[in-house]
């Protein structure tokens, strides 16, 4: 009989990059900002080196290097997007240190981005994190804005587990 009920898990998600945190409504794209691909959160980044805000598998690199898809233990689809309109740059201010089906715990090096060169090309170069797939989340702690250094607690994700 008690095995009918699942019981909630929750995994603490990281900022990806030193910046400033900010909450998805704070970005001037609609794709992000109105949730259309899952809820999440941004940082707009002072440093080059972007990290993995949760350990999982890699389970895609887009060919133009703007953006890495991880998929953790338990499931969660998490897209780390970086900058704003950058898939037209082509690949050109970004270097994947990740491959489709490397294992990568929370804090370990994904890609360097040329943050200058997507800001020399009038695009925002924020790093912004997707979960893909909310129906699998119950509840996620709300974002404080403010300056974060990457690895830094960021939100939690209540789950069934």
């Amino acid at each position: 009989m008690f095995g009918l009920f699942k019981k909630e898990k929750s995994d603490v998600f990281t900022a990806p990059v030193t910046g400033q945190l900010m909450p998805l409504n704070a970005l001037n794209d609609g794709v992000f900002s109105e949730k259309m691909m899952g809820e999440g959160y941004a940082v707009a980044p002072e440093e080059q080196a972007v990290y993995a805000p949760i350990a999982g598998t890699i389970s895609s690199v887009f060919p133009t290097k703007h953006a890495i898809g991880i998929t953790s233990d338990a499931g969660l689809e998490v897209l780390v997007h970086m900058g704003l309109d950058t898939v037209e740059m082509n690949g050109t201010p970004f270097e994947t240190k990740v491959a489709a089906g490397d294992q990568v715990k929370a804090g370990d090096l994904l890609s360097t981005v040329d943050v200058a060169a997507i800001q020399a090309s009038d695009r925002d170069a924020a790093i912004v994190v997707i979960f893909t797939n909310m129906d699998k989340v119950k509840d996620f702690s709300p974002i404080k804005a403010g300056p974060v250094t990457h690895g830094d607690a960021v939100t939690t994700l209540t789950y069934a587990g």
